[in-house]
């Protein structure tokens, strides 16, 4: 093996800088060159391909984002599209590939492995929704910004005895809701695994305000509810003023947490190994804080599903 090739695909996620770093310098360690492929997919298809020295990715640890860029790309869905990314990795010399992203991006890890080619996959995505590691790149750090978020909400809802409704990312996986308010975040959520009807929601706010709480977080997943449908129904209900506040896009950004940065070095360095080594079809993951290998095939057949925190949650916010 003398190329490696890395690139990031879909969603951005802090922390995609420290694994292409870890990626780069591993492989300078074993005397590899490594190019990097722009804009995920697509750019490979397009042959957007530039060296990576140690020297660019010296200072890009604690940078948010990802150098390479990103994208989501239909085109390399299809049978024409994936022939022109073998002929691109043919042409430039890549022995093996380092794809960085989540699910979908490890589904296209998948379909290159099948065609021949010697990839590993590093989950990175916000939404922590690959069940077989316990953490992806760029959660933690969006989880902490949603609490500094939240945090900066309660001091008004506070201080005008007001109840909001925020909705954050996480797509089909509820961890950053669930994780946000076993922090102490909220009072009370609703995630894709445990959804809270209209009325439910009202009984648990109204319990509240009759213990003398009268201001509130409700935490929601997005793509649940339609939020001003959920305010409105509130209002109306119980006769008080609710506020809602998407998130968006905020959460995504920033420079990744120690946590993010330490984790993506682990994930870089092992999925070199593997790849110098001689094995690809993997993506490598975290459980139990231990570095673990799963067939690319696999990563997407277990379900998210955590009963021991959502009890400990039954027992905080009861």
């Amino acid at each position: 093996m003398k190329t490696i090739g890395v690139l990031t695909s879909g969603g951005d996620a802090p922390g995609m800088n420290a694994a292409i770093r870890a990626v780069v310098k591993t492989a300078d360690y074993y005397g590899l060159d490594v190019i990097g492929i722009q804009y995920g997919y697509q750019g490979l298809m397009d042959g957007k391909i530039q060296p990576l020295l140690v020297s660019d990715v010296e200072d890009i640890a604690d940078r948010g984002g990802t150098i390479l860029k990103t994208s989501r790309s239909a085109e390399f869905m299809k049978e024409e599209g994936r022939k022109r990314a073998l002929q691109v990795l043919e042409r430039f010399g890549v022995d093996g590939l380092v794809v960085i992203g989540g699910e979908g991006s490890l589904k296209g890890a998948e379909t290159l492995h099948q065609l021949g080619v010697k990839v590993i996959g590093i989950p990175a995505t916000i939404d922590n929704d690959l069940a077989y590691t316990d953490y992806s790149i760029g959660f933690d750090t969006t989880l902490n910004t949603i609490l500094d978020c939240i945090g900066k909400i309660k001091d008004t809802d506070f201080s005008h005895d007001k109840t909001t409704i925020v909705e954050v990312m996480g797509r089909y996986c509820g961890d950053l809701a669930l994780y946000a308010a076993l922090a102490g975040g909220g009072e009370i959520i609703s995630t894709p695994e445990r959804k809270l009807d209209f009325d439910t929601i009202c009984s648990k706010l109204q319990a509240r305000i009759k213990s003398g709480k009268h201001h509130n977080v409700v935490i929601v997943t997005e793509r649940m509810y339609d939020l001003q449908e959920l305010q409105r129904y509130i209002e109306t209900k119980l006769n008080l003023r609710v506020r809602t506040t998407a998130l968006g896009f905020i959460q995504r950004g920033g420079s990744p947490s120690a946590f993010d940065r330490v984790l993506a070095s682990k994930l870089g360095v092992a999925a070199v190994d593997l790849l110098v080594n001689g094995q690809g079809g993997q993506a490598v993951g975290l459980k139990n804080n231990k570095i673990i290998y799963k067939d690319l095939a696999a990563v997407n057949e277990e379900i998210v599903d955590k009963p021991d925190l959502y009890r400990l949650l039954d027992m905080l916010l009861y």
